[in-house]
């Protein structure tokens, strides 16, 4: 992870100012695949490679060398920690605490790794905090890293629904209604014009704990990742730990499940 490469980020700094700019789907997306793409560099103390007992998938014990990283955290107002994501050593250099530490590269897989640990305490990763910074919050990396694990597997759509398996749909609970979230998504919607309708239920599987959030997007055009990837980014901040999926009105099983259903979006209202 420790790395002497020399790590630079033109196009993303240069996408980053469009959106700062002017915010809008396009430029926000376009952010968000450079981000995806980028090498960033967080402060740490990295220490030498020691030998450490490791269980192979065979059960047999074997030794391996690993290093470990302390990375070096910043905190906002509310005394949450963040990773500090710097796209070059200009912005790393604006930043007292990181002087005498070690340059560990991360990437965003890096990130949601470590966010996604068991007891990560640290609340997301900000982008060049002491420039003109962007803060990717842990549920919005969480839903970004499902969207591009999904993309990577299949490239269709966000759920896929067996014939003959067990789901259950219904509506969010009117004691904890996402409203902020549902503010969110028409205000990202309101932006487009090839989103007709879209529906908020909830989803859950026969062995699921607790449902998670689906939104079924009516739209017309060849843009749903870009859609969904949209909604992603305005709804995160606002899931609370639910998980969201998304997928088309042209799924046949999608019409079912919105049956009787009024949508919480429409373009003609």
């Amino acid at each position: 992870m420790s790395d002497n490469q020399k790590v630079t980020n033109p196009e993303l700094l240069e996408a980053i100012a469009q959106m700062q700019a002017d915010n809008n789907p396009d430029t926000v997306n376009h952010m968000i695949d450079c981000v995806m793409n980028a090498k960033f560099i967080t402060p740490g103390n990295v220490s030498k490679p020691r030998n450490v007992a490791k269980t192979n998938p065979q059960g047999a014990t074997v030794m391996q060398q690993e290093t470990q990283v302390q990375f070096q955290l910043i905190e906002n107002n509310n005394k949450e920690k963040f990773f500090p994501a710097f796209t070059d050593e200009e912005e790393k250099n604006k930043w007292d605490g990181s002087k005498g530490k070690d340059n560990v590269v991360m990437t965003f897989d890096s990130y949601a790794q470590l966010l996604g640990e068991e007891g990560c305490e640290v609340m997301g990763f900000v982008i060049n905090p002491f420039g003109k910074s962007v803060a990717f919050p842990k549920p919005m990396v969480q839903s970004l890293k499902q969207q591009k694990d999904a993309r990577a597997s299949d490239g269709l759509t966000k759920q896929e629904i067996k014939n003959d398996e067990k789901v259950e749909f219904g509506d969010p609970d009117p004691d904890d209604y996402p409203i902020d979230m549902m503010a969110a998504m028409i205000n990202y919607l309101n932006e487009r014009d090839d989103v007709h309708k879209a529906y908020l239920r909830t989803f859950k599987r026969e062995n699921d704990e607790k449902p998670s959030y689906m939104v079924i997007v009516d739209f017309s055009g060849n843009k749903m990742e870009e859609v969904f990837k949209g909604i992603s980014m305005a709804a995160s901040p606002h899931l609370n730990g639910f998980q969201l999926s998304m997928i088309p009105y042209s799924v046949p099983f999608a019409k079912k499940a919105v049956e009787g259903t009024d949508p919480f979006y429409d373009e003609d209202e």
